[in-house]
C-alpha cells in the first residue's frame, strides 16, 4: 500500500507486524560510498528498544538489525538497503480475550472498518513495534546528514503529564539527555517525571507528553513550495509516529498570542552571513529552511493500554468491561525520542538530496 512508503528521492518503505516474524525497511536513494556499520544502526535501535528501563514495557527484544542488501564492506552501494529486525519475545496469547473487543484508544475499530479484518496480537501493523524499522533507516539518514552537511539532530522529553521543561530549545544542555531513563535534560525534573510515571503505572493508568527536537546545521534553501513544504513534511512524518497527536514548529500555538511586530524575526548581517535575529519561525519560512536551527515539538497521547477497568463494546456492539493485557509502556515519551530523531532525519535527507538536484539545475 502507498501508505507504507515515505519520501521522494530518499525513500523508505516499511513492513511487518508487532507479533509477526519481524519488522523491517527498504531504503532507496541513499548515495553510494556512505560509510555505515551495523553497530551504528544498532546504537539507535538500542535507544528505542523495549525493556531498557523500569519505566518502559518489559517485552524483551534485542532488536538486532540485519543488513540484507545495499551495504558492502561497511559502505553503501547506491542500491536499495534492506534492513530486518526479527521479533523474538511475542506473547500473542495475552491478546486472546481482546479478539472480540474494540479497545478504547486503539486502532482495532478503524482497521476492522477499513480492511474487514485485523491482527489482534499487539495491534499488528498499528503497533509502535513497527517504528523499529524507521529508526534503523533513520540511523543511515542521520549519518548521511552529519557527514555531507554537518547536520545534527537532537530530541528530548520536554513534558510528561503536568511536568514541563521551561528551558528554551537552544539553551538545553544536550549532554544531559541520555543521563537518565526518561531522556529529559533537566536532572531534577527528570527524577520527578520518573516518579510520576512509576506512580501512574501503579495506579493502572498512563501518561502523555511532548518531545522537542532541535536540528542544527540545516542550510538555507531546503524545502519545497506549497505541498512539500519542509514543515509540512516534518509534520507528516511526526504524525505518522504511533500515539502522536500534535505538531508545532517554532513558536507554534504560543505564537498566536503575539502581534506581528513581536513575532517577526528581523534579518541581520552577521559577519557577512544573512540570518534572523530571533527564531519564532523555527527555522522555516515559506516552507523553506532559513539557515536557523529547526525547532519543533510533537505531542504524544497517554498510552492506550492501561491496567484499569475500561468500558467498550464487542464486535456485535454489546457493552463489555475489560482490563488491558500484555506488556506496554506507561508513558511512550522516553522511547519516542529516537523515533522523532529518525523521522526528522528521513525528511531532511530527502530534502537535502532534492535541493542538491535543484542547485545543479540553476
Amino acid at each position: 500500500m502507498a501508505g507504507d512508503s515515505f519520501g521522494s528521492l530518499f525513500r523508505i518503505s516499511t513492513f511487518g507486524e508487532s507479533h509477526g516474524p519481524g519488522v523491517g525497511a527498504v531504503l532507496e536513494g541513499c548515495p553510494p560510498g556512505l560509510p555505515i556499520t551495523q553497530a551504528e544502526i544498532q546504537h539507535e535501535l538500542d535507544r528505542r528498544r523495549p525493556g531498557q528501563s523500569k519505566i518502559s514495557t518489559q517485552r524483551q527484544e534485542p532488536d538486532t538489525v540485519e543488513i540484507l542488501s545495499g551495504v558492502l564492506n561497511d559502505s553503501t552501494t547506491g542500491t536499495p538497503i534492506a534492513l530486518l529486525i526479527r521479533n523474538t519475545d511475542q506473547r500473542s496469547h495475552d491478546y486472546d480475550e481482546m479478539a472480540a473487543i474494540y479497545r478504547p484508544g486503539h486502532a482495532d475499530f478503524t482497521y476492522q472498518m477499513k480492511y474487514g479484518i485485523r491482527d489482534v496480537a499487539g495491534g499488528g501493523r498499528s503497533s509502535a513495534r513497527t517504528t523499529a524499522a524507521s529508526v534503523a533507516a533513520g540511523a543511515i539518514a542521520k549519518k548521511l546528514l552529519a557527514q555531507q552537511w554537518g547536520v545534527q539532530i537532537q530530541a528530548w522529553v520536554k513534558s510528561v503529564g503536568p511536568l514541563q521543561l521551561t528551558t528554551t530549545a537552544e539553551a538545553v544542555d544536550v549532554s544531559q539527555i541520555e543521563q537518565n531513563i526518561v531522556r529529559c535534560p533537566d536532572p531534577a525534573l527528570a527524577a520527578q517525571m520518573v516518579a510520576l510515571i512509576e506512580q501512574t503505572r501503579k495506579d493502572g493508568d498512563s501518561l502523555g507528553g511532548v518531545v522537542e527536537c532541535l536540528v542544527r546545521g540545516v542550510p538555507a534553501g531546503w524545502g519545497e513550495p506549497i505541498f512539500d513544504r519542509l514543515e509540512a513534511d516534518l509534520a507528516k512524518a511526526m504524525l505518522a509516529i504511533n500515539a502522536s497527536k500534535g505538531f508545532e514548529i517554532g513558536s507554534g500555538f504560543a505564537g498566536t498570542s503575539l502581534t506581528g511586530s513581536q513575532h517577526n524575526d528581523p534579518f541581520i548581517n552577521d559577519a557577512g552571513i544573512i540570518k534572523t535575529q530571533g527564531n519564532h519561525h523555527g527555522g522555516v519560512l515559506g516552507g523553506i529552511s532559513t539557515g536557523m536551527p529547526v525547532i519543533f515539538r510533537v505531542a504524544f497521547k497517554p498510552t492506550a493500554t492501561i491496567a484499569s477497568v475500561q468500558k467498550s463494546v464487542d464486535l456485535h456492539g454489546n457493552p463489555v468491561e475489560f482490563r488491558g493485557r500484555g506488556r506496554h509502556d506507561p508513558c511512550v515519551l522516553p522511547r519516542a525520542v529516537p523515533i522523532v530523531e529518525a523521522m526528522a532525519a528521513l525528511v531532511l535527507a530527502d530534502h537535502a538530496l532534492r535541493q542538491r538536484v535543484t542547485s545543479a539545475l540553476r
